[in-house]
């Protein structure tokens, strides 16, 4: 039996420290420009430009709330552009991630790492998680129109909304697009 569930195309963001985002806007208070789907979470009217390399990026927008970590996630194509080949992982692992420079209103932070690639993932409930007998970190085979497209890595969310995250490369690689309905099963059943 599979789940049904939907996608969440996933733009390049970046998540802030109370005291990265104070030295970037003057402030640590992120003005909500509109609710996300994950309970809690939410886009920014705040937005920075990333610099690496002489290369930059700019509007990258800014998602709270607040955060006990920094973290920037671009996709494939956007890590070209400024010549860097970050880690693919799970928001908060960021172990082994790269450095970067962000640039706000108010000033530039340089960080020593916080730049990855996200890895796509399943947000899922604990409720969802013991109905489909998944667990936190379990990879799942996803599928659209009933055929096989990827792997994704289960997320415990809770509180959450159960939806898949993809980021912009893979919405046109595999043409899913926020909204879409795909399923998914345990891997090998």
């Amino acid at each position: 039996m599979y789940m049904i569930i939907p996608v969440g195309v996933s733009r390049r963001h970046v998540h802030l420290t109370e005291e990265v985002a104070k030295e970037l806007f003057g402030t640590s208070e992120l003005p909500v420009r509109n609710p996300l789907n994950q309970p809690g979470q939410f886009a920014s009217t705040f937005t920075v430009d990333l610099e690496w390399n002489g290369q930059v990026i700019e509007h990258v927008r800014v998602v709270g709330p607040i955060r006990p970590y920094n973290q920037i996630e671009l996709s494939d194509d956007e890590c070209k552009i400024i010549g860097v080949n970050p880690p693919e992982r799970q928001s908060g692992d960021l172990e082994g991630s790269l450095p970067i420079n962000i640039i706000g209103p108010n000033g530039k932070v340089s960080l020593s790492s916080g730049l990855i690639k996200a890895e796509r993932h399943i947000h899922m409930t604990p409720e969802s998680c013991e109905k489909e007998n998944v667990v936190n970190k379990e990879p799942v085979e996803v599928y659209h129109n009933g055929k096989f497209v990827f792997k994704a890595i289960i997320k415990l969310s809770d509180p959450g909304f159960d939806e898949i995250h993809i980021d912009t490369v893979e919405e046109k690689t595999y043409d899913l697009h926020t909204g879409d309905l795909v399923e998914f099963k345990k891997c090998g059943k």
